[in-house]
């Protein structure tokens, strides 16, 4: 008996139909596209690392070797921006990749067995739910300590609750689907059902909890940072903000305008991208 399952090609193929007829989403691909070459570049070493030369006069005003000018310090606000990025990317694509895949585990493991496993899960994510994102979130920083090994841990631990909840959901319609009760005939064993059968059929709802959880990550870290609990010693969109406030008194806002926009274009275009990703993946949507 054939047991039908959720290939990368199916979904790879609705994806690609559904971003090719939408000309915004593809646009907002392109953005993402460049920030990451941008990243890739930066952890490469192909950027130049100077975010912390002092290339000119303070409160220099865009020009043709600094094109967002200078801050208070000399420094070189474009150079600080594209580092910025790349911090923002290793957050995102580190706190995703970690929650999705520990949320997808403790979910599936959840919605498939019951019983005392179910429950124990069910209560730790809701205890988890009913402390204050923002609060958990600081206080998990400010016990491990500024830097990124904290700011990824904090984020995890915060970050893994919607995807484990939206799996065990899907779990417990999937397995008493015709495929799995026919797996079970066949004989095969509990874990092979559940990761053979019934996780692959997961996957669009653990992709779309990926790039939700990518922005809600680069947000959290721009918070964070701008708090003092983030990214040290490093150039963070978070820090920027923080550093140009006193430059505003000087009618100065270069940095602060260059590292909100840096935030939102790549914000918006995952936002875009998102809402395209999770239409193509949604089974309802699909004959």
């Amino acid at each position: 008996m054939n047991i039908p399952n959720t290939t990368f090609q199916d979904l790879r193929t609705r994806v690609t139909q559904k971003f090719r007829g939408s000309p915004v989403a593809i646009f907002s691909l392109m953005v993402i596209v460049v920030y990451a070459i941008a990243a890739v570049m930066v952890m490469l070493g192909l950027v130049a690392n100077d975010f912390d030369a002092r290339v000119g006069e303070k409160f220099m005003s865009p020009n043709a070797t600094s094109w967002l000018g200078t801050d208070r310090l000399g420094r070189d606000i474009l150079s600080r921006i594209v580092y910025a990025n790349k911090i923002a990317f290793i957050v995102g694509l580190v706190t995703a990749t970690l929650s999705v895949l520990l949320g997808t585990l403790l979910g599936a493991l959840s919605g498939f067995f019951g019983g005392w496993v179910d429950a124990f899960i069910v209560w730790l994510y809701s205890t988890v739910e009913s402390i204050p994102y923002l609060l958990l979130l600081i206080a998990i920083s400010y016990i491990l300590g500024a830097g990124l090994s904290g700011v990824y841990l904090a984020f995890v631990l915060t970050f893994w609750v919607g995807p484990c909840r939206i799996i065990r959901g899907e779990v417990l319609k999937l397995k008493e689907a015709e495929f799995v009760i026919a797996a079970r005939a066949m004989g095969y064993g509990p874990m092979r059902i559940l990761f053979r059968h019934i996780v692959p059929n997961t996957l669009h709802l653990a992709l779309v909890n990926f790039t939700l959880i990518f922005v809600a990550a680069i947000k959290s870290e721009v918070i964070l940072s701008y708090l003092g609990l983030g990214v040290q010693g490093e150039p963070s969109w978070g820090t920027m903000i923080d550093q140009a406030r006193a430059e505003l008194v000087n009618g100065f806002f270069w940095q602060i305008g260059g590292a909100t926009v840096a935030m939102f274009l790549l914000v918006l275009a995952f936002n875009i991208a998102t809402d395209t990703l999770q239409q193509a993946l949604d089974p309802r949507q699909t004959r």
